[in-house]
């Protein structure tokens, strides 16, 4: 493409403008919790200072190493999604430990046994839900009151063993329920635009360990 002198400078501004209307999506959320994976057991540990050679997106443009963590941003339209990969689909009891903070909209958590297109989904809610909810593919398994807040940082823990799975916000025991889904499969990350139609979430100190 071929510019005309003076376009360079509208061009330029292009970014700025667009982020003016909305400071929030490029604001930075506060410094994450430090990186500690355990020194047994580990199946995968990532604090994103590599990139995402281990991660496979299931779309361009979602996710990007920004500032040292692992940031999503989808366009602001209802009931988008999009999830980022890992792991071994033979994997069979683990727990899925990761920090996660949301800088605009609702919606942030996991997929856990994920076996090409299904899995459970774990999403930590915030705005007027302040819950944790479970789910296989639209059906809800769970669901419990868990407090979070818009640009902080939650640790969640999902474990999977046999036919339950628990989950604790902050260390925090929130639900423990029988699932019934394949006994193995890999992980993912979710970012989900929902209701709110907004979604800029970061995630950071990703860890998997054997049970």
């Amino acid at each position: 493409m071929r510019v005309k002198p003076g376009q360079w400078l509208v061009l330029a501004l292009v970014p700025l403008l667009c982020s003016a209307g909305d400071p929030t999506r490029f604001a930075l959320p506060p410094t994450p919790p430090p990186f500690a994976p355990p020194a047994q057991g580990v199946l995968l540990a990532d604090d994103f200072t590599h990139g995402l050679g281990a991660w496979k997106p299931d779309q361009p443009g979602v996710w990007t190493v920004w500032h040292g963590m692992l940031r999503a941003d989808l366009p602001d339209q209802k009931q988008l999604r999009s999830v980022l990969r890992a792991g071994d689909p033979e994997w069979r009891d683990y727990a899925l430990d990761f920090d996660v903070c949301m800088m605009r909209g609702v919606d942030k958590g996991a997929v856990v046994r994920l076996v090409e297109e299904t899995g459970v989904g774990v999403d930590l809610r915030g705005g007027t839900y302040q819950d944790v909810i479970a789910y296989i593919r639209e059906w809800p398994v769970g669901k419990a009151e868990a407090i979070n807040s818009i640009a902080t940082w939650n640790h969640v823990r999902i474990e999977v063993r046999g036919d339950r799975m628990v989950v604790r916000v902050n260390n925090e025991k929130r639900l423990d329920r029988s699932i019934a889904r394949a006994p193995h499969g890999g992980i993912a990350l979710a970012a989900y635009t929902g209701g709110s139609g907004q979604c800029t979430v970061y995630y950071d100190n990703v860890v998997v360990t054997s049970l």
